[in-house]
C-alpha cells in the first residue's frame, strides 16, 4: 500500500470510529509528505443538503523525518448526514484528499475513483432498547408455524381451510388469472404459545410476527381491520395470553405494521361490500374517504404497486394519522395489549411526519418499545419521498432490517468472495450509529426472500416462474447446503446486531420465493442436527456479553476466508469462517494464540485447523 494521508477507520487519524452525536468533539489528523511544503490544510465539511464549510487545521508536528501532521478538534451542532474531505495548500496550489475505498484516503491527482467520507451525526441522548441487545429474534409467518387445534370461530366462508399440514401452499391462479392466497393451514396464536418452550430453547428473546390483524389473505398484508385479530389466528384475549406467557420466558413480541395500504376488502375501503361500514369505495361521505387517492371515483384509485386489491393510504391525511398514531389509536391499543414494538412494512413508502408521530406515540406509551423499519439498502443514505431519509438519527427508527448484512453473508457463503463480504460489513458498521447497530435485525431469509439454504446452494430462480420453483428442490445439494447454512448462521449470530431466525430455517426448510418460502413448519420431521446446532449458537450468544454491545474489528478477509473479533472491556471472541472447499490451517494473531475453541476445531501451537466449508469460534 502506498502513502496513506488519512484513514477514517484508524483511530490514529480519527479518534472515534463511526458516527458521532451532536456537539461531540472529534479529533481528525492528516499526514502529508514534508516534501509538499504545505502552508495550510482545511477540513471540508458539508451537510447533505448544504454547502461546504472550511474549517482550518493546525500544524501538529512531525510523524517522522519525511511526514508532518495537521489536525483539528471539531464538532457538529446539528444532526444529519454529512460528507467531508480535506484540502491542502502548497507551492503547486490547492488540492484535495479524498476516500478511495474502505476508509482509506488518497491524493486527488492519484489514479482511481474517489469520494467524500460519510459522517453520520445523531441527536443527543439517542438510545435504543437494551432488552433486544445480545438477543435473538424469531420471525413467524403465523398461518404456517403451528396449529393448536383450537376451533376457529367466525371464519369467513370464502376461505379455504386446509387439513393437510405440510403440503405445498396453493399458488396456481384461478381460471380468470387471479392468485387468491385464500388457503389457510390454521396456524394460530395459541399454537405459538404452545411452542414458546421450544423457542426459549433456541435462545429466542423476541418474536416478530408477520401481520395478525383481520385480513382475507393468508399473508395478511391486505389489512381489513387494524383493531381486530384475524379469526383464523384467534382472539384479542389469545394475543394478550401469548404476550403474558412469552414475557414469563423473557420473550418480547413485536408486530408487523402495514400502514402504507389496506385491503380493498376492508372495513375502510369495502369494495366488495363485506362490511356494514360505509367504506371509501361506497361513498364520498365515508369517514375513510380522505385516506385514499381516487383518480376517477370509485373505480380508479392509487394502489400499492398497481395491485387493485391494495389501495394506497395517504399517510399525511390527518384523520388517518390520528387513527393510527393518536391517543387511543391503533399503535397504543396493541402496545397496551402486550406488544413491545412494531416493524413497519415498506418504510420508505411512509412519509417522515407519519413515522415521527408513530415513534412519539410508541415511546410515550411504552418507552422501551422497539420501532423497526423495512429498509433494503443502507438506511443512512436511503433516498425516497424526494429527500434523504433520517431513519437512524434519533427521532424515527431504533433499528432496520439489515439487508446489506444478509446479502453479504449469503453472497460469501455462495461465492466465497471474502473481500466483498468485509467491504459491505465495514461500510455498515462505520455508517450506522452504534446504538442502532446493536439492535439491527440481522436476517438471512424472510417471507420476502428465498429460504437461506436455497439461496446459498440452489439454482437461481431469477426469471423462473412458479411452476419451475414448485418443481425444484436442492436434491443432492442439500447436505452441502446444511454445511454452508451453518457457516451463514455463525456469521449471522456473531456480527454486530441481533440475528433474526426465520421460522423453520433451523429445521432445514428449503424453498424459493413466495409461497414456497412460506411452507408449514415440519414438526416431527425437523433436521435434528440443525436444530441442535442453532440451540448451541443461541447458548453461545447468551453466555458471551460481547454480543450485546461489543465492538467489531476485522482481522482478515482474503482467499475465501473471513476472520473478525467481537470484544468489550473484559472479553474477546474471534470468528473464522472458511468458505473454501478444502481445509485450511489459520495462524492466529498474537493475542489469540492462547485462546480456546467454544465451537468447532481446537487451537494448537497458535494455529487452528478448519475444515472446508466450516468455521470456528474462539474465546480468550
Amino acid at each position: 500500500m502506498g502513502f496513506v494521508p488519512f484513514n477514517s477507520r484508524d483511530l490514529f487519524f480519527k479518534n472515534k470510529f463511526g458516527s458521532i452525536e451532536m456537539g461531540e468533539e472529534i479529533h481528525l489528523r492528516l499526514c502529508l509528505p514534508r516534501s509538499f511544503c504545505c502552508s495550510g490544510a482545511v477540513f471540508m465539511l458539508r451537510r447533505d443538503d448544504g454547502e461546504y464549510e472550511e474549517r482550518p487545521m493546525l500544524w501538529a508536528g512531525m510523524c517522522d523525518d519525511e511526514t508532518e501532521m495537521w489536525d483539528i478538534h471539531t464538532s457538529v451542532d446539528r444532526e444529519g448526514l454529512y460528507w467531508y474531505h480535506f484540502d491542502y495548500f502548497s507551492a503547486y496550489g490547492r488540492s484535495s484528499i479524498l476516500q478511495t475505498v474502505d476508509g482509506i484516503g488518497a491524493f486527488a491527482h492519484s489514479y482511481g475513483t474517489k469520494t467524500d467520507w460519510q459522517l453520520t451525526v445523531t441527536e443527543n441522548n439517542f438510545t435504543t432498547p437494551d432488552w433486544l441487545k445480545g438477543g435473538i429474534i424469531y420471525q413467524i409467518f403465523p398461518d404456517r408455524f403451528y396449529n393448536s387445534g383450537k376451533k376457529k370461530e367466525n371464519v369467513p366462508t370464502d376461505r379455504v381451510m386446509r387439513s393437510d399440514w405440510g403440503n405445498e401452499p396453493e399458488w396456481r391462479p384461478t381460471a380468470d388469472g387471479k392468485v387468491l392466497n385464500n388457503d389457510f393451514f390454521g396456524g394460530d396464536l395459541k399454537g405459538i404459545e404452545e411452542k414458546l418452550p421450544y423457542l426459549s430453547s433456541l435462545g429466542v428473546s423476541c418474536i416478530y410476527l408477520n401481520p395478525i390483524f383481520e385480513s382475507h389473505s393468508n399473508h395478511r398484508y391486505d389489512t381489513a381491520d387494524y383493531s381486530k385479530i384475524d379469526p383464523c389466528l384467534g382472539t384479542e384475549k389469545d394475543f394478550k395470553d401469548l404476550c403474558k406467557s412469552a414475557k414469563k420466558l423473557g420473550i418480547h413480541i413485536i408486530l408487523d405494521g402495514v400502514f402504507s395500504h389496506t385491503g380493498d376488502d376492508s372495513v375502510y375501503f369495502n369494495r366488495k361490500g363485506r362490511y356494514d361500514t360505509l367504506g371509501a369505495y361506497n361513498s364520498k361521505e365515508s369517514p375513510y374517504y380522505s385516506w385514499y387517492k381516487f383518480t376517477n371515483y370509485p373505480e380508479k384509485y392509487q394502489s400499492w404497486w398497481g395491485f387493485v386489491t391494495l389501495p394506497e393510504i395517504i399517510e399525511e391525511d390527518e384523520n388517518y394519522r390520528k387513527f393510527i398514531n393518536g391517543k387511543g389509536g391503533i399503535v397504543e391499543k396493541w402496545l397496551t395489549a402486550g406488544a413491545d414494538g412494531f416493524r413497519l412494512d415498506v418504510a420508505d413508502e411512509l412519509p417522515d411526519i407519519f413515522i415521527d408521530e408513530l415513534r412519539s406515540r410508541l415511546k410515550e406509551t411504552k418507552p422501551d418499545a422497539l420501532l423497526m423499519g423495512e429498509v433494503w439498502e443502507d438506511a443512512t443514505t436511503k433516498h425516497s419521498y424526494g429527500s434523504r431519509r433520517r431513519y437512524l438519527l434519533g427521532r424515527q427508527f431504533d433499528s432496520v432490517m439489515n439487508y446489506p448484512f444478509a446479502n453479504a453473508i449469503l453472497d460469501f457463503c455462495r461465492n466465497g468472495k471474502a473481500e466483498d463480504f468485509m467491504h459491505t460489513i465495514m461500510g455498515i458498521v462505520e455508517n450506522y450509529p452504534k446504538q442502532c447497530l446493536d439492535v439491527m435485525m440481522n436476517h438471512i431469509g424472510t417471507h420476502d426472500t428465498e429460504r437461506a439454504i436455497t439461496k446459498i446452494v440452489g439454482e437461481s430462480c431469477e426469471y423462473r416462474d412458479r411452476e419451475w420453483q414448485s418443481c425444484h428442490n436442492l436434491g443432492d445439494k442439500y447436505e452441502k447446503g446444511v454445511a454452508l447454512l451453518k457457516c451463514a448462521a455463525v456469521l449471522q449470530y456473531t456480527l454486530p446486531g441481533v440475528p433474526s431466525l426465520y421460522y423453520g430455517d433451523e429445521a432445514g426448510m428449503q424453498g424459493y420465493k413466495d409461497p414456497f418460502n412460506r411452507g408449514c413448519y415440519p414438526w416431527g420431521n425437523e433436521n435434528a442436527e440443525l436444530v441442535d446446532f442453532y440451540e448451541a449458537l443461541g447458548k453461545i450468544r447468551r453466555e458471551n456479553n460481547v454480543f450485546k454491545k461489543g465492538n467489531f474489528a476485522p482481522i482478515s478477509s482474503m482467499l475465501g476466508c473471513v476472520a473478525y473479533c467481537r470484544y468489550d472491556e473484559d472479553n474477546s471472541i474471534m470468528v473464522i469462517v472458511n468458505r473454501n472447499e478444502h481445509p485450511i490451517t489459520y495462524r492466529l494473531p498474537e493475542d489469540f494464540k492462547n485462546s480456546h475453541s467454544i465451537m468447532n476445531s481446537s487451537v494448537e501451537n497458535g494455529e487452528v485447523y478448519i475444515d472446508g466449508c466450516s468455521f470456528t469460534i474462539l474465546a480468550k
